[in-house]
C-alpha cells in the first residue's frame, strides 16, 4: 500500500464521526432538484444519474444551478474532474446567492493541471461580496479516474468543506470577534469554465484546446437543505434539523486529527498567512 493509500485508509469517514447520517441519493432526480443555466448544448444526460458538462473553445463550457435557495444544510455531489491537459480548466461546485456586488457564496473550484501533475482544490468564501479568503490543497488522490464525494456543510455554528467524508477547511461563525458570516439563502450550482487566466501556474500555463471537448462528470443530486429566500434565513437555524444539533456544531477530536493532517500534508496556500498580501490578518484568522 503506497503513502497516499494508507493516509485515506488512515483518515476517518465522516459519517462514522456523525457528520452525517446515511442519506439516500436515488438513481435520476437532477431534474427535481436543478436546472441548466448555461450552454444547454454542452451538457449531457448520461443513463442513470449523471450529468456531463463539457467545454470547448468555441462555445466554452455549461453551468447548471438548483432551482431551491437555502439557509442552512449538508449539500453533497459526486464528481469525475476532466482528465488529459486539463490545465486551465476550472470545475467549479458552490454555493452562491447571486451575482449581485452583495452575495454570499462557498466554494469548491477545481484547478486543471498538465497530464500527470495532481489536481489543485481551492475554497473560498464571500460574504456580502468580499472574497479573497482563498485556500488551496492538493488532492491526494487522482479525481479524474473516479467519482469522489465534495460536500459543504453550513450551519449557524461553522461552515465544513469535505472531500470524501474527510475535512479539508472549517470557517468557525466568530461574529463576537467582528468575523462576518454568511447571512444570505444560497443556490447550490456546478460550473465547467475557461480559468486558463488564473488557474494553472497563476494563468503561466495556458488550455492546451487540441485536447477539447474537456468533460466533468456529475452524480448524486438530493439537496439536503432548509428552503429559504433572500436574508430571512432565521428559521433555517432550528434544531429540527439535523444538520443544526449539537453534534454537528463543531468537529470533534477525531474530526479535527483528520483536518490537521489534510493540513499539514496537502495545504499549499493559505490566505491567512499571505502577509504580503495581509500585513494584518484579518479577523477570523485570529480565530480559527
Amino acid at each position: 500500500m503506497g503513502h497516499l493509500d494508507k493516509f485515506v485508509a488512515g483518515l476517518f469517514l465522516v459519517c462514522s464521526m456523525h457528520i452525517c447520517p446515511s442519506i439516500s441519493s436515488n438513481d435520476d432526480n437532477f431534474d427535481e432538484y436543478y436546472y441548466i443555466t448555461w450552454n444547454k448544448d454542452h451538457v449531457i444526460r448520461n443513463r442513470g444519474s449523471i450529468v456531463q458538462l463539457y467545454m470547448t473553445q468555441v462555445r466554452g463550457g455549461a453551468a447548471f444551478m438548483s432551482k431551491n435557495s437555502y439557509g442552512s444544510g449538508f449539500f453533497k455531489m459526486r464528481i469525475k474532474l476532466p482528465g488529459k491537459e486539463s490545465a486551465g480548466v476550472v470545475t467549479a461546485y458552490y454555493l452562491t446567492s447571486g451575482d449581485h456586488n452583495t452575495h454570499d457564496e462557498l466554494d469548491f473550484e477545481f484547478l486543471g493541471n498538465r497530464a500527470g501533475k495532481r489536481y489543485t482544490v481551492q475554497t473560498n468564501i464571500f460574504i456580502h461580496g468580499k472574497g479573497d479568503r482563498e485556500q488551496r490543497l492538493t488532492l491526494w488522490f487522482d479525481p479524474t479516474a473516479h467519482f469522489h464525494t465534495y460536500s459543504i456543510l453550513w450551519n449557524e455554528f461553522h461552515i465544513v468543506f469535505l472531500v470524501d467524508d474527510v475535512p479539508i477547511r472549517e470557517f468557525k461563525n466568530n461574529k463576537r470577534f467582528g468575523v462576518s458570516y454568511p447571512t444570505q439563502a444560497m443556490k447550490v450550482a456546478a460550473s465547467l469554465w475557461n480559468g486558463e487566466n488564473w488557474a494553472t501556474d497563476g494563468g503561466q500555463t495556458k488550455i492546451n484546446w487540441t485536447c477539447e471537448p474537456f468533460r466533468a462528470y456529475f452524480d448524486e443530486f438530493n439537496i439536503d437543505g432548509c428552503p429559504a429566500n433572500g436574508i430571512n434565513i432565521g428559521p433555517c437555524n432550528a434544531g429540527n434539523y439535523w444538520w443544526n444539533q449539537k453534534m454537528y456544531r463543531k468537529l470533534n477530536p477525531t474530526q479535527q486529527k483528520a483536518y490537521q493532517n489534510v493540513k499539514n500534508k496537502y495545504l499549499n496556500y493559505d490566505y491567512c498567512t499571505d502577509k504580503p498580501r495581509y500585513p494584518v490578518p484579518p479577523p477570523e484568522c485570529n480565530h480559527l
